[in-house]
């Protein structure tokens, strides 16, 4: 009896042992369960798209030029666009903040402000039928730049990554953007990445001379560098919306 039980114990023993694929699976370091490299600069960027009434939309362009002053008074514009390919009556803008208590102070005091709610908010909230935010970090390896001249075309593109984060498509990210980063083909000045609004997302905001320098970037793809970069990160990509935008007169990314 005491044999029989001996021998069954060392049965058991046998198969709870974890097998060598799962105990080095184990000994991996758990990068797929991190986001990314750690936040550490505390500066963020909103990204802010309204949708605009159509009969609307020269109305609105021309309030915002004439006070947007109001609002520049309490921080940091980034640039303004009016989206031209890829959407039609929407403007884009960034903003920059120091801190999420510098922005929570920023609406308070808009909201106390009887210029900017008098003369702007109660005329263009109606010209609106819709409001979007995105809070975002810069990449890691990205710093805002200014275009190489004024009077240059923009574009964003958005790109909608695979789950997991930086850690997992992070590096082909930047590869195929890094391709593209090349005389001829256009100029990256920023990307960024969400940290509120949808996950998994990144914006990189291009600059061209003309809406024909960008179309002229399908060559491209007959670049086997590029091709190389841009089949390795779209092993990530779950979708991809692209839009031309044209400066605001009052835009200082011009």
């Amino acid at each position: 009896m005491l044999k029989l039980r001996s021998s069954w114990l060392r049965a058991a023993a046998v198969l709870l042992r974890p097998s060598p694929a799962s105990a080095a699976a184990a000994a991996q370091p758990r990068g797929h369960l991190s986001s990314g490299p750690q936040q550490k600069d505390t500066t963020f960027y909103e990204l802010r798209t309204y949708c605009i009434r159509p009969e609307q939309n020269a109305a609105f362009l021309k309030l915002t030029n004439e006070k947007i002053h109001l609002r520049t008074a309490h921080s940091e514009l980034i640039g303004y666009w009016s989206v031209e390919y890829g959407g039609l009556n929407k403007v884009f803008h960034i903003w920059r903040y120091g801190s999420y208590s510098q922005r929570a102070g920023v609406r308070a005091a808009l909201a106390q402000d009887p210029s900017w709610m008098s003369e702007y908010v109660s005329v263009a909230l109606p010209m609106l039928t819709s409001q979007d935010n995105e809070v975002t970090y810069l990449v890691p390896w990205s710093h805002l730049q200014q275009p190489p001249k004024e009077g240059g075309v923009y574009e964003l593109v958005s790109y909608q990554m695979s789950p997991g984060g930086p850690t997992v498509w992070g590096k082909d990210f930047r590869a195929a953007i890094g391709a593209h980063d090349v005389p001829g083909y256009g100029k990256v000045l920023a990307a960024f990445h969400n940290e509120f609004g949808l996950l998994n997302r990144v914006h990189a905001l291009w600059w061209f001379e003309s809406a024909d320098q960008r179309a002229d970037r399908h060559r491209a793809h007959e670049d086997p560098r590029v091709v190389a970069a841009v089949r390795s990160s779209a092993t990530h990509l779950v979708s991809q919306q692209n839009q031309l935008m044209f400066p605001c007169r009052f835009s200082p990314l011009k």
